[in-house]
């Protein structure tokens, strides 16, 4: 019998209450942590922080209004829109006020790391742009065993994440690199520069939330792209009476160019690689390229690189609530090679970003691995009897 079994049939041989997750956490707005200026540097000592994929925006310079995170006293920082979080266990400022900052009601009864990891077992995707944490996800049970259980668990489980850390470490690296050849292909070379709209049009989708039905056209946002591609396993639909009478600007079609407009993930694009009916939330927009002078794999990279944010960051700075808004987007400055060479350039980074991403080969399947091996043992090991008369 393992250490975990003896402490659970010592325990909680009948089982664990589930409580509420407000029950367990509390929440901290982070308006006083929230960064003055986007001038970031790498060179600066204070990482400004996203619950999202990005995670570390950039570096800044200032010295008040930082959150002293630490080993001893860390936090889970939560974002309000889209339910992203994560863990933090070092000093930083945030970019938004759309974030939570999470820590527990009581030590003497919530293991923090504990708390973590019982979060990422909770399936929910928000499908509205609104403030999930209070009216929603708070709402949430979760187990709570004794508190020998909990450190228990989260010996297994952190064994599992410190493997799974090294390798992202090494890919990180790799990532870099990528970057390094990116920027050097697209934002070094000598070639004449043009408005965005001058080589695209830019839409938004829909303005209002529609009627969701079982079955009929897939409705896509924000979360639908937070991968390297069109991600349609979780979508919601409306009638096709909807999709028709809805305008034709928020129905992308094969070839355009998605990008997210708000939240943790934002101007992260993907390209639609489907011929399948498709309306989208305006938490989305598009670009649709004038196929004879810009090709959508370029401008993908493009938006990427520094000479695009660099223009976002010049835009945003100092707005009250960020988004990419296509009034200025279209006024974007974009390096424009010849077609061919835009083909040549898009074939390098490719390539370079398949060895990055790609799940089926190296550092990326080795990782993928780990993680699945994570989420089964995490989701086994956070299962348990409930003590309620019904389990949430």
């Amino acid at each position: 019998m393992s250490k975990l079994d003896e402490l659970i049939q010592t325990l909680c041989p009948k089982g664990v209450e589930y409580l509420p997750l407000e029950e367990t956490l509390k929440y901290e707005q982070p308006t006083k942590y929230i960064v003055k200026s986007t001038d970031y540097d790498n060179t600066f000592d204070t990482p400004v922080l996203t619950a999202g994929q990005t995670f570390i925006l950039g570096y800044t310079n200032e010295t008040s209004g930082i959150y002293h995170a630490s080993k001893d006293n860390p936090v889970i920082i939560f974002d309000d829109f889209t339910t992203a979080n994560k863990w933090v266990d070092f000093k930083f400022k945030v970019k938004s006020s759309a974030m939570k900052l999470l820590t527990p009601r009581d030590n003497n009864k919530f293991n923090i790391r504990y708390l973590y990891h019982t979060i990422q077992t909770i399936k929910y995707i928000p499908v509205d742009h609104s403030r999930q944490w209070i009216e929603k996800y708070s709402k949430f049970t979760i187990p709570v065993p004794p508190m020998e259980v909990q450190r228990e668990i989260v010996r297994i489980l952190d064994n599992f994440t410190e493997l799974t850390a090294e390798l992202t470490a090494e890919l990180t690296a790799r990532k870099k690199q990528y970057e390094y050849y990116r920027d050097k292909y697209i934002t070094k070379m000598s070639y004449n520069t043009v408005k965005l709209n001058e080589v695209a049009d830019i839409y938004l989708g829909l303005t209002y939330t529609p009627t969701y039905v079982e079955n009929g056209v897939k409705f896509i946002s924000a979360q639908n792209t937070s991968k390297d591609y069109l991600d349609l396993t979780n979508v919601k639909y409306i009638s096709r009476e909807e999709y028709e009478k809805s305008t034709s600007n928020a129905k992308p079609k094969r070839g355009d160019v998605l990008f997210t407009r708000v939240g943790s993930n934002l101007g992260h694009p993907v390209i639609v690689d489907t011929d399948e009916d498709l309306c989208m939330f305006v938490s989305l927009g598009y670009l649709r390229v004038n196929k004879d002078r810009l090709l959508n794999r370029y401008v993908r990279h493009w938006m990427n690189t520094d000479l695009f944010w660099s223009q976002v960051r010049k835009n945003v700075h100092g707005a009250a609530k960020v988004n990419l808004n296509t009034g200025w987007l279209r006024d974007f400055d974009i390096i424009l090679p010849t077609m061919e060479e835009q083909q040549h350039i898009a074939d390098i980074l490719d390539k370079f970003e398949l060895l990055c991403n790609d799940i089926s080969i190296g550092l990326p399947a080795e990782i993928e691995a780990r993680q699945k091996q994570y989420k089964y043992y995490r989701d086994k090991l956070l299962t348990f009897k409930s003590k309620n008369s019904e389990v949430c």
